[in-house]
């Protein structure tokens, strides 16, 4: 028997596992020492399978020393230690070959290893299996399984520390070092076959080993603690290594046994202060132990009672100091410790008070912690029932809802986020419902919306919906929080009250007006004296005992109206919570960071399910993220997530809902989106549809149900309904035309047949739904298609012309006829020759005198008693017309009709350069195809005096030239004659053409303009001007000719309406001609401190169009524009961020102009200082780079010796302190002109 000393081996082992002398080892073994090559896997089995066949037989043939130098010898070969960290270690050198190169990688192979670990871990069972067997028996001979326990168990440490290196470098290709040729096959061989070996198996069978052992009595192996604790580290020392290794930690298995293995050696050999040690450790380096060390100490309490472990380490953490760069610590005892509260929160509630300490710690994660610790407290606290509450239950629990109020304010935006997340999970989670508690969560998390993080106003909209989704007021009524009804119950219960309460009078019930003066002291003056009162009848007693039921039921009824008056009143105060919260949310709509947006979303959605009033409003503002720029994952994420919660709100029907039901309910919530709606939510809502239509996501039978609502006649319908129904097929129509093609009928008969006429908005949206047969998208170059267009007899064409004629005093009729000139340039053939036939009727009608017979309202129209037209081929006979229309055209004022025709003149002059536009596009596309279908033809010649479709309007003349007489037209021209024909035509033809209709009206329109004494009535002159300023978007010459007029107006108008059509038409010109309008942009600038809200606005938006698309030439006036950062106006301010947001990425331009704006700011005398500073302080924020700082620095230091005033002096200085110039020169001179300053005053 070999003379085993363990202490000595385990020194050895831990200074260098080498160094261990094995004399006694197997010859073959010994022999390989100085020839590594013969240390082949076959002699390593011989060796092992010996000494297996002797364990196999005894156990404790372990202590020979032959079988033990064997197995220590081959387990030398085996690293206990990964290269990386050899680096570090100095070893002694030795002659050993074998030994040397195994100090680089392992030399033994991985199946060989696994047989050794195999072969120790079965020794070990078979002998704790003898011992258990003797325990039972009662005959134990300590000595001797004392010194084979303690061989197996310092094997099984070393095997497990060998495996543990071997997986670790089963990634580097360690055989590639073991010989050359044949060797080196054989060494990528054994790499190969090592590549599947996984010892998970065999470490679960260690481990249970290892508990078996410890279950054993092994006080009376082990007389002294020293002997015992040296045998038990064996064991905890290798499962700590297990540990440490992340994928070990992973497997559950492995993980499970390792916890049973210390648990044992903590509950029964005395391991705690070890383990404690090692937790800490372990805490400290290895971030994925953090949550299984919690684990680990949970299944000691629950299972082996053993709660001490984790107090202890609780109150050591408690009072640990981590360094200031230390990140991995206290992140790493941050998710120890909230895991473990969450998972033993008895345990952790008893050391809270140590806990608390990790409030005061600078670093954030070891406060979000106690957070999250606080948040599991109250969570087990009130979910513990009656018999299992202390005394102080309430209190514990406000101790910890204080905590989480305190921390809404902390430094630290994390700690604020983790506050929010804490509540909403605690608000998901509790039956309890804290009502009080929750008002004031919603208080704070109101607040928490204005918060500068991102993070923590993403997380405080999430626990508002969670607080909606959760409420504690459905007890009674449901749970719909409709301030409105809730305001009314509140009323009622108030009003039966009131009803209930005695009267002022009645002694005895009435307020005391001094409540200590309750006893009159004048009868304490006199005698007391008995009176005898007479006994009551039976009646009496009847009275008066009914008489006490009835006030009793009374008090009963008052006390529960009292518990209901209060319940309705804590209801409406969390629904003005969320009232005032919702403008916030909505405002975060427009946020930056997406999943900020899509919350903001998920809100509203909640906020409407439960009927919260402001979430209608906030719904309508969702409509505008389908502008979100969908390049990025994140921006097809919110117009994913935005169709997704219009989907629910709108288009997903109930389940038990038929398909017609269905179909009903959808366009029933389609029509309703577009009551009250804004233009600008139209036109967002107009793209939802059309992306929802492309997805096929409406479905037929809706379409169907909404031209059934439009087209009823029979049935009463609100004029809402009818034209919701069009303007959401006019919207679908953008995806598929072919719905408005379809019922073309539908449109002619009711839009604009006799509903139309009198309804012209119905008739307007009917217009534009009509265009929409249509591709009327513009494209560039030669990149569109031809469009299908229509003759000018067509029925919707003859239709659209007729309705111009429609007079009323009705300021709807402009909406009508803006739509009708639009549909007609849209759909028509020749829409100059059409409407050319519009204005002259218009203008007889205007100018001659009135018959007392009615003129025919068109003249290529027949009509019948229904507003319907004959689809007939001939000029048809003169309609009679409706007896209606013919009352409301003799009730219209001149005036009106006057009014009436300029503005069709107008939109028709407008609409005549588009057409132009259109016509040169055309021709190049139809040159490119001819040239491409005949490459080799020559061009055919110009026939002399060809007209082109523009010109036909100047004649009137309705012949028109075959395709193929135009495509020869096109042969023989080039595209520079035909721009300058078609330039020619607009600059001089169309407003100075002796044949154009539009010739006589330019000086009509000046001479209306220039004499508004003349002509007094308002609505002349604000139609006069639009024509106008219409017109001087088709010429340069009568744009420079009327120039100064259009700019008098501007300034004196008085109409609000009128100076806004005209700084929007100045913006049109500017595109037009901008050498004109770049001298007069001052004018543009003077309308940002317009009286008018309306005016301020429509300037801020077409000089941000202006600039940022560079039509204007920016100037010193960006000074104004910066004004309009502190303006009372909310849109105003918005627009105005948003506008230096986006010229701040153009070339610098904020900085090219920071001093100009500078200037004109600080000259400013009506802005008041505070203003001026978050003014400037705002534009400063554009300036990045240190190299612009410091030459604006360098400009506006001298201002400071140029100062006239103390204001101004100030100005330059807080400027200077906004830009980081780091020029000490500039810094003294600030200083200095402080103190002379204060000199002089």
């Amino acid at each position: 028997m070999a003379d085993f000393d363990v202490n000595a081996a385990l020194q050895t082992y831990l200074d260098d596992p080498q160094s261990i002398l094995t004399p006694e080892a197997d010859a073959a073994l010994i022999d390989c020492e100085n020839d590594p090559d013969a240390f082949t896997p076959g002699l390593i089995n011989s060796v092992v399978n010996s000494i297996s066949d002797a364990i196999g037989e005894s156990p404790e043939s372990i202590t020979q020393a032959s079988n033990l130098e064997s197995l220590l010898f081959l387990l030398k070969c085996a690293p206990t230690v990964p290269l990386q960290q050899q680096q570090n270690i100095q070893y002694p050198r030795s002659d050993n070959q074998l030994l040397a190169r195994s100090r680089q990688a392992s030399f033994l192979p991985a199946t060989s290893l696994g047989k050794v670990f195999d072969l120790v871990i079965s020794g070990l069972g078979a002998e704790a299996e003898i011992v258990h067997h003797e325990e039972q028996e009662g005959e134990t001979e300590t000595a001797q399984h004392k010194q084979i326990l303690e061989t197996f168990a310092f094997l099984l440490q070393w095997c497990i520390a060998a495996v543990e290196t071997k997986s670790a470098e089963k990634s580097t290709s360690a055989p590639a070092a073991r010989g050359k040729g044949a060797k080196g096959a054989k060494g990528k061989a054994a790499a190969q076959k090592d590549g599947s070996w996984d010892p998970s198996t065999q470490l679960q069978t260690a481990l249970d080993a290892m508990a078996k052992v410890m279950k054993l009595k092994l006080a009376k192996i082990f007389v002294t603690t020293s002997e015992r604790d040296t045998f038990i580290v064996m064991f905890t020392r290798p499962t700590y290594m297990i540990l440490e290794s992340e994928q070990r930690v992973k497997s559950t298995a492995i993980r499970m046994h390792a916890f049973k293995v210390l648990c044992v050696a903590i509950k029964h050999h005395g391991h705690a202060y070890g383990a404690q040690t090692s937790i800490i450790q372990n805490l400290t380096y290895f971030e994925h132990l953090a949550e299984p060390m919690a684990e680990f100490l949970n299944i000691l309490a629950e299972q082996y009672d053993y709660p001490q472990l984790a107090e202890e380490v609780m109150k050591e953490l408690s009072n640990k100091e981590f360094s200031a760069n230390d990140t991995r610590g206290p992140k790493s005892v941050s998710t120890f410790v909230a895991r473990l509260s969450e998972l033993a929160p008895r345990v952790v509630q008893r050391q809270v008070t140590y806990l608390a300490k990790l409030l005061e710690s600078e670093n954030y994660t070891l406060r979000c912690a106690i957070i999250e610790v606080c948040g599991n407290l109250i969570n087990m606290l009130s979910k513990a029932e009656e018999g299992e509450r202390s005394e102080n239950h309430k209190g514990q629990i406000n101790a910890f809802f204080d905590v989480l109020e305190e921390r809404f304010l902390d430094i630290n935006p994390y700690c604020r986020c983790r506050v929010l997340q804490v509540y909403v999970k605690l608000f998901g989670d509790l039956e309890t419902k804290f009502p009080k508690r929750r008002q004031k969560a919603a208080e704070l998390t109101t607040r928490s919306l204005e918060d500068k993080s991102s993070n923590v106003r993403r997380n405080a909209i999430k626990l508002l919906g969670k607080l909606i989704a959760s409420h504690p007021f459905a007890a009674l009524h449901g749970g719909l929080l409709n301030y409105r009804e809730w305001n009314e119950r509140l009323e009622a219960c108030e009003t039966e009250l009131n009803a209930l309460k005695p009267p002022a009078g009645t002694p005895g019930l009435a307020e005391r007006s001094q409540p200590e003066q309750t006893v009159d002291e004048s009868l304490l003056d006199d005698a007391t004296q008995v009176e005898e009162k007479a006994p009551m009848t039976e009646e009496q007693q009847m009275a008066a005992f009914q008489k006490a039921q009835e006030d009793a039921a009374t008090a009963e009824a008052m006390n529960k109206l009292q518990l209901t008056r209060r319940y309705y009143i804590e209801a409406l105060k969390f629904i003005e919570i969320l009232h005032d919260a919702s403008p916030h949310i909505s405002q975060l709509l427009g946020s930056k960071n997406k999943s900020e947006v899509i919350e903001a979303m998920d809100f509203f959605v909640v906020a409407d399910a439960y009927r919260i009033e402001t979430a209608k409003s906030g719904i309508r503002k969702m409509l505008r993220l389908i502008w979100t720029k969908g390049n990025s994952d994140e921006g097809k994420g919110v117009q994913t997530h935005l169709i997704e919660c219009y989907r629910g709100l709108f288009f997903d029907a109930p389940g038990n809902f038929s398909a017609n039901d269905s179909a009903n309910y959808v366009a029933r919530n389609m029509i309703s989106l577009t009551f009250g709606a804004s233009p600008a939510e139209l036109t967002s809502l107009e793209q939802l549809l059309a992306t929802m239509m492309k997805e096929k996501a409406i479905g037929e039978v809706v379409i169907q149900k909404l031209w059934q609502v439009y087209g009823v006649q029979k049935k009463e319908i609100s004029k809402q309904q009818r034209r919701g129904a069009i303007i959401i097929l006019g919207m679908l129509a953008l995806a598929d035309p072919e719905i408005i093609v379809k019922e073309m009928e539908a449109c002619l008969r009711i839009g604009l047949g006799s509903l139309g006429r009198r309804d012209f908005v119905l008739a307007r949206y009917t217009c534009i739904a009509l265009m929409r047969m249509t591709n009327s998208k513009p494209t560039k170059g030669v990149e569109g298609k031809a469009n299908t267009r229509l003759p000018n007899d067509h029925a919707v064409l003859i239709r659209l012309a007729n309705m111009m004629d429609v007079e009323s005093e009705s300021k709807d009729w402009y909406g009508l006829a803006e739509q009708a000139i639009g549909a007609i340039y849209a759909l028509s053939n020749h829409p100059d020759v059409l409407c050319s036939e519009v204005l002259r009727r218009k203008t007889k009608a205007v100018f001659t005198q009135k018959e007392s017979t009615k003129q025919p309202v068109g003249e290529t129209s027949q009509i019948d008693g229904d507003g319907d037209i004959e689809m007939s081929d001939g000029p048809p006979p003169e309609p009679e017309v409706e007896e209606e229309e013919a009352s409301t055209e003799d009730s219209t004022k001149p005036t009106t009709g006057l009014s009436q025709l300029l503005f069709a003149v107008g939109h028709i002059a407008l609409k005549q350069i588009v057409h132009l536009e259109l016509c040169e596009q055309d021709f190049k596309r139809r040159k490119v195809e001819k040239e491409k279908a005949n490459p080799g033809s020559s061009p055919v010649k110009k026939t002399p005096g060809g007209k082109t479709p523009a010109t036909k309007k100047a004649d009137g003349k309705e012949d028109e030239p075959t395709a193929e007489e135009e495509l020869d037209l096109i042969g023989g021209t080039s595209e520079d004659d035909f721009t300058d024909a078609i330039t020619h035509i607009r600059e001089r033809e169309l407003l100075y053409g002796k044949n154009s209709l539009l010739t006589n009206f330019g000086p009509l329109v000046k001479e209306i303009c220039s004499n508004n004494t003349s002509y007094a009535n308002s609505e002349l002159q604000a139609q006069a001007a639009l024509c106008m300023a219409k017109l001087m978007c088709v010429s340069s010459t009568y744009c420079d000719a009327n120039l100064g007029l259009l700019i008098t107006i501007l300034e004196r108008s008085p109409s609000a309406i009128t100076r806004s059509n005209l700084v929007v038409a100045l913006g049109d010109m500017a595109v037009c001609f901008n050498h004109l309008i770049d001298e007069n942009t001052d004018f543009l600038y003077r309308r940002l401190s317009d009286s008018s809200l309306q005016v301020k606005r429509t300037c801020l938006m077409t000089l941000t169009f202006l600039i940022l698309a560079g039509q204007v030439k920016v100037k010193g006036q960006l000074g104004e524009m910066a004004k309009c950062v502190e303006d009372p106006d909310d849109r105003i301010r918005e627009m105005s961020r948003m506008f230096f947001g986006e010229l701040a990425g153009k070339d610098h331009a904020v900085y090219n102009h920071f001093v100009d704006m500078f200037s004109l700011l600080s000259a400013d005398e009506g802005l008041e200082e505070d203003s001026f500073r978050r003014i400037v302080k705002f534009l400063a924020g554009f300036i990045e780079k240190d190299k612009h700082a410091k030459q604006l620095a360098g400009k506006l230091a001298p201002r400071l010796a140029r100062a006239e005033n103390e204001r101004q002096w100030n100005d330059v200085a807080f400027a200077l302190g906004l830009l980081p110039h780091k020029n000490e020169e500039i810094t003294k001179m600030v200083g200095e002109g402080c103190k002379v300053v204060e000199a002089a005053a």
